[in-house]
């Protein structure tokens, strides 16, 4: 089902004449990493290396590739600013390419008038048939241009929605071409319209608005829990997509202005376990929004986000709530 592209990735290899190179997949291709190497060795005579970290989107880029190989491949992303400038680093996009017409048209009578249109990368090449049925039916559709962050229009990121921001006064609402919660919720949470997920598989569509909702009590809650809070852990990720070292002496310094302790904490890895030896009273995080949204329950003090954080502090009022983004530098 999913286009993997593997000759594009000989080619590459051939014209650059590389002797070695590093393989990095998400966790849904580890299974046919072997494959891939026994392919790319037989075909470009490169000697190749599987990376076994995890890895969850172009932010986990193993940028230390140059120690066991002469160049990286990644799989199943496309590069963030500023990623796609080094010459070494071939991203392969993979892609699934459903047929949706039938599917799509029988769901359009159920979308308000006016749509945007977001996916994520794997399904981000329907968006223009989407678009075509969609304006035939006579809705009016949008697909918005992110920031530097994001590589196509119309795509959204789970810790980046601006490509929904950039339309959202056209729309009335938006169809998230995908599967799961996670990438429709950010640009939920992110905008103050509606978005309905299409799975191109299926042809099911469903409205995020009642998990938003239940995550915002569980927001909410988190915080009330935090306001009694003295000493706070704040995490920064040495990932390279997810390092924001700035934000978190920014949120240290608000937080020791208020008469608390504030320690930061360096990590590659963060969960439960990895936290677990330090005894503080919350937890801020500057990392991948994900942690806080699909993984707080896992840990035994309030993880915040930076925003949450603020609303602990006195900085900011519940209503003004708003979900933690990684925009562009």
């Amino acid at each position: 089902m999913f286009d993997l592209d593997l000759d594009s990735a000989v080619s590459w290899i051939k014209n650059r004449g590389y002797g070695s190179v590093a393989v990095q997949l998400p966790e849904g291709l580890k299974m046919s990493a072997l494959g891939i190497s026994d392919f790319l060795s037989g075909s470009a005579g490169v000697a190749v290396t599987v990376l076994g970290d995890p890895c969850y989107g172009a932010c986990d880029l193993f940028s230390d590739y140059r120690k066991y190989a002469d160049a990286l491949i990644h799989f199943g992303h496309s590069p963030i600013h500023p990623q796609e400038n080094d010459e070494d680093i071939l991203f392969v996009e993979v892609r699934a390419n459903p047929d949706i017409d039938v599917y799509l048209a029988a769901v359009s009578q159920k979308l308000p008038q006016k749509i945007g249109l977001l996916a994520t990368v794997q399904y981000v090449g329907l968006i223009p048939n989407a678009k075509k049925i969609l304006e035939r039916d006579g809705k009016t559709v949008f697909v918005g241009r992110g920031d530097s962050r994001i590589f196509h229009q119309g795509q959204v990121l789970g810790c980046n929605f601006s490509a929904a921001e950039s339309v959202n006064d056209e729309v009335d609402a938006f169809l998230y071409i995908g599967e799961g919660d996670f990438h429709p919720l950010a640009a939920a949470f992110g905008t103050d319209k509606d978005v309905v997920v299409f799975n191109p598989l299926t042809g099911d569509i469903k409205s995020v608005k009642e998990i938003r909702d239940r995550i915002l009590r569980k927001r909410f809650a988190a915080i009330e829990t935090a306001k009694n809070a003295e000493t706070f852990l704040v995490i920064v990720c040495t990932k390279t997509g997810q390092d924001r070292s700035a934000l978190a002496d920014s949120v240290a310094g608000k937080i020791r202005e208020r008469g608390k302790k504030a320690y930061i904490l360096l990590a590659n890895e963060i969960g439960p376990d990895v936290l677990l030896p330090y005894n503080v009273d919350a937890y801020v995080n500057t990392a991948c929004p994900r942690i806080v949204m699909d993984d707080s329950a896992k840990y035994k003090k309030p993880m915040l986000t930076v925003t949450e954080a603020e609303i602990v502090l006195g900085l900011r009022e519940w209503e003004r709530y708003e979900f933690d983004s990684i925009t562009s530098c």
